[in-house]
């Protein structure tokens, strides 16, 4: 079974805005020996390392759009971590757009950019449990087995797929694909495209990619502005 794939996104936690009804995702606990799951926990932890390191870069340039942002920081990040591989530094540039425009572009947001306006944006930080998000050239799965790039280069484990599962796989198309830890146990969760829409928007049309933001929990928000201005009530006090 070869699974058709499509761009790495964000694990919905809190949503602020309403977009199309999208499929329910799939996700499959992962059972797999504990070398595997060691270099699974680096993985993800390196990645959430990258994510930190694009992030300042987003809050110094206010700019987020994901194919401007590969152009400010591919070089630099591909010096400073080689070990991630090209592709893996593309999918951490594509999360940290994606978180962006929730963030900052999402109406119900408390950071939406219109209302900071001149002010810095708020610090961001990814936590080490933030999802890694893989694309066709970093995980495939065939006859039920799992190719995923990682530090340690490819590792290939056993998926347990259902019979109805693979019917999922062969009838919608993927849009996104996450491992998660949640708790201690890593799974692989795939969200399928809506049937009324493509499986991934183009970068030139930020309005229609920012209808499916959310904002995850995993991401950590400092607005630098509002802690001043406490510390300045307090000193009056």
């Amino acid at each position: 079974m070869q699974a058709k794939q499509a761009a790495p996104g964000n694990s919905p936690k809190r949503s602020y805005m309403k977009g199309a009804h999208a499929p329910e995702p799939l996700s499959i606990p992962l059972d797999a020996p504990p070398a595997i799951f060691a270099q699974l926990r680096h993985l993800q932890q390196a990645f959430a390392e990258v994510c930190n390191a694009i992030a300042p870069v987003v809050r110094e340039t206010r700019c987020w759009n994901r194919v401007t942002l590969h152009h400010l920081v591919y070089r630099s990040l591909r010096e400073r971590f080689p070990q991630l591989g090209s592709q893996l530094i593309c999918n951490a540039i594509y999360s940290v757009s994606r978180t962006c425009r929730a963030v900052y572009q999402s109406p119900a947001s408390p950071f939406n950019i219109a209302r900071i306006g001149d002010r810095p944006l708020p610090q961001m930080r990814f936590a080490p449990e933030a999802p890694v998000y893989f694309d066709r050239h970093t995980l495939s799965i065939r006859d039920g087995v799992v190719s995923m790039l990682t530090l340690d280069g490819r590792i290939r484990f056993r998926l347990s797929i259902s019979e109805a599962d693979e019917q999922r796989f062969r009838q919608e198309k993927l849009r996104e694909i996450l491992l998660l830890n949640q708790g201690g146990q890593y799974q692989l969760r795939f969200m399928f495209a809506p049937d009324s829409g493509p499986a991934r928007q183009s970068a030139a049309t930020p309005k229609a990619e920012s209808k499916d933001a959310e904002l995850p929990e995993y991401v950590v928000l400092l607005d630098e502005s509002e802690t001043e201005q406490v510390k300045e009530l307090g000193e009056v006090a």
